[in-house]
């Protein structure tokens, strides 16, 4: 046992060591050597890569692929040529198509022609097969009358002569011709033989050159088109290999493979546009949500191609832009180019910029309230701005502005507006609130005016309104000058404008960063009649900048690439000019810069008087409404409204004086109470304005 044992430990310790010993030197025996093949295939691998590397080897290899493309393109080519020649592919094809667009007379004149051509490629055929025995009739008559005539003439010749051995000797050159012919020809053959089929394969690749039918990637540089133009067959292939199957086996099932979803495709100012009925299982959701790889398969970017909804059922309007042209500089603004420009508030129509097709798009602010969003930095206030400059060269409108950024950007508008307020503090919304609710006054006294009287346009506008929305500071009475509630003074103004302003020619533009709930209550932008958004961050910031419907049938404000589609802009509502069955229209924005802008403004002075422009609504003296109320009750347990209203003016005329019944009310309303009747005649009663206090304090 102990030997065994020794020799077991003595064995596992030679065996540690050997896998403990660093590998010696020299090379281990038995040790497999490299594949002698595999090394050989590396390096030509090696060297094929290095050839490769050579910009002469590349150009090389692309000479030699388009050549061979050129053959190959022109074989394909000219045979199709010839098929089209020989059968009726050419006039079914046609047919087709016109049935396809709807053109029944069309499909019924190719149909006809095609029967036409099978009538005359019959009797061609019948005629081949009686051509042999024409033919060896024809050669009888004609050898007959040949050699006759031959021998006529021999005989005139011998006769004039006097020798008769011309009798034969028209017959003999004749037959010396056809020796010498048959020489030249055993000559000529042997070369014809080898330039027949180069000359053929010359012909081949000449018809392949003019058409071009090499690789993009193969042609010569100054012949690449980096645009390809937008046919049927690119569009329908783009839409099999969108990744959605059942679109994919309806279209290889279709005998036009496809070409019958598409409407004719027509030029759109720098792209065209095409009209896409999709087939049954297929809706227009699935392919709006591939836009950008539909655009990739059409070789465009993403903001190169636009999809939406059509007024067809089951059918999507696709808009394509030529590569590049979306990325050239909108033009300038007729504002600056035209100096003798003017502007009618009831009839014209503000030149906002071009759309994506390149047409101008007009709008229409005639009792428009107006809100713009985006995020930002991305154009809102220049395209908020360029409207407001339009509008300044009509003299009856009055405008009350403010800046909540407080950088300038609105100064232009000092001479113009009757209020120009600007700064983002809590006391510049202070200032806003009661510039908004001035107006809101203003629309109460029009709405009591007799009816038929013609009020001037007043426009309140606030830029980053979202600074108000998102105030927390309260007036002296406790209520909150911002915020997103009801209780918002801001808020409520706004509201009350939006419900009745434009009966009265008063109307309020909002421009806003980033929308949320927050910052943008939703009754607030869903009182507006143009909503129009830059770039937002997501799709449910677009719905709340455009509503639901826009975003649904193909507005994608979301979409727009940040900072490189800076002043382009998503519109719709009332106003803005769209298309039969168009939701919402692109605009690339005319920017027109501070220096322009001062220009145009002081164009709009001279058209009408200049104002005295305030930096905050006229201050009156701070009067406590409720304990006035009460003063002039004096004790009686109800007062009609119209008394009230006297009393009050007397008390004080300078603060009371614009007063009316829908005022009064709403300052009981704000305390929680209201107004009331006795006998049909609308009184105060002094329980409620006592009740209205107590809630107060």
């Amino acid at each position: 046992m102990t030997p065994a044992n020794g020799t077991a430990v003595n064995s596992r310790e030679k065996t540690l060591k050997l896998v403990t010993t660093p590998a010696p030197t020299a090379p281990v025996e038995n040790a497999p050597s490299p594949d002698p093949a595999e090394k050989r295939r590396r390096i030509r691998l090696r060297k094929l890569r290095a050839a490769f590397a050579d910009e002469r080897v590349r150009d090389t290899f692309r000479l030699a692929v388009r050549h061979i493309s050129y053959v190959a393109g022109g074989a394909r080519i000219v045979t199709r040529r010839a098929w089209d020649g020989r059968t009726t592919a050419r006039y079914e094809r046609m047919q087709r198509t016109a049935e396809i667009a709807g053109n029944l007379e069309e499909a019924k004149e190719w149909e006809e022609r095609a029967h036409r051509f099978r009538q005359a490629r019959h009797q061609r055929r019948m005629e081949l097969l009686a051509a042999p025995q024409k033919t060896a009739k024809a050669v009888v008559v004609s050898g007959c009358l040949g050699a006759g005539g031959l021998l006529a003439l021999g005989a005139a010749v011998a006769w004039a002569t006097g020798d008769p051995a011309y009798l034969l000797a028209p017959t003999m050159l004749v037959i010396d011709l056809i020796h010498w012919a048959f020489i030249i020809g055993i000559v000529v053959w042997g070369p014809m033989k080898l330039a027949g089929p180069a000359l053929g394969l010359f012909a081949l690749w000449r018809v392949g050159q003019q058409r071009q039918s090499a690789p993009q990637w193969a042609l010569p540089a100054k012949q690449r088109v980096t645009d390809e133009p937008i046919t049927p067959s690119i569009v329908v292939k783009a839409l099999r290999d969108l990744g959605i199957g059942d679109l994919r086996k309806a279209i290889r099932a279709m005998e036009d493979a496809g070409a019958s979803m598409l409407s004719p495709i027509v030029i759109a100012g720098c792209g065209v546009e095409v009209d896409i009925t999709l087939p049954s299982g297929v809706s227009t959701e699935e392919v709006m949500n591939k836009r950008r790889k539909f655009a990739e398969n059409l070789g465009r970017h993403e903001h190169e191609v636009y999809i939406t909804v059509a007024p067809a059922a089951r059918t999507v309007r696709v808009w394509i832009a030529d590569s590049g042209a979306l990325d050239e500089p909108v033009p300038a603004s007729p504002l600056v180019t035209d100096p003798d420009m003017t502007a009618d508030y009831k009839t014209g129509r503000a030149p906002w910029g071009p759309d994506l097709r390149g047409d101008a798009v007009l709008i229409s602010l005639y009792q428009k309230h107006v809100l713009i969003t985006g995020l930002s930095n991305q154009g809102k206030t220049a395209a908020l701005r360029a409207l407001a400059l339009w509008l300044a060269l009509d003299p009856t409108v009055e405008f009350r502005i403010a800046d909540l950024k407080g950088h300038g950007d609105w100064r232009m508008f000092l001479g113009l507006a009757t209020i120009l307020i600007e700064g983002p503090t809590d006391d510049h919304v202070a200032d806003v609130t009661e510039m908004v609710e001035d107006v809101f006054d203003e629309m109460q006294r029009r709405l009591l005016a007799p009816a038929g009287t013609v009020f001037p346009p007043l426009v309140c506008i606030i830029d980053e309104a979202q600074v108000a929305y998102g105030c927390g500071a309260k007036g002296p009475d406790g209520r909150p000058y911002g915020g997103a509630k009801a209780t918002s003074r801001y808020f409520k103004a706004v509201k009350g404008i939006h419900d009745q302003g434009r009966a009265v020619n008063v109307t309020i533009w909002e421009g806003t960063q980033d929308p949320t709930n927050e910052n943008l209550p939703k009754r607030s932008r869903e009182g507006n009649h143009i909503r129009a958004a830059l770039v937002l961050g997501t799709k449910s910031q677009a719905e709340m900048a455009l509503g639901e419907t826009p975003v649904e049938k193909g507005a994608a404000p979301h979409k727009l690439r940040q900072g490189l589609d800076k002043g382009q802009l998503v519109a719709a509502g009332e106003g803005v000019p769209l298309a039969a069955g168009q939701v919402s229209v692109n605009v690339r924005t005319h920017f027109i810069d501070g220096d322009a802008a001062a220009e145009i403004a002081d164009r709009a002075m001279e058209l009408r008087s200049r104002v005295t422009t305030l930096s905050r609504p006229e201050a009156v003296e701070d009067r406590d409404e409720l304990a006035d109320l009460e003063v002039v009750l004096n004790g009686e347990e109800r007062v009609r409204t119209p008394e009230v209203l006297h009393r009050l003016k007397n008390l004080d005329k300078a603060y009371y004086e614009l007063w009316d019944g829908g005022r009064l009310r709403r300052l009981l309303i704000d305390a929680g109470e209201d107004t009331g009747t006795y006998k049909g005649y609308p009184v105060v009663n002094r329980d409620r304005v006592l009740r209205a206090l107590a809630n107060r304090e």
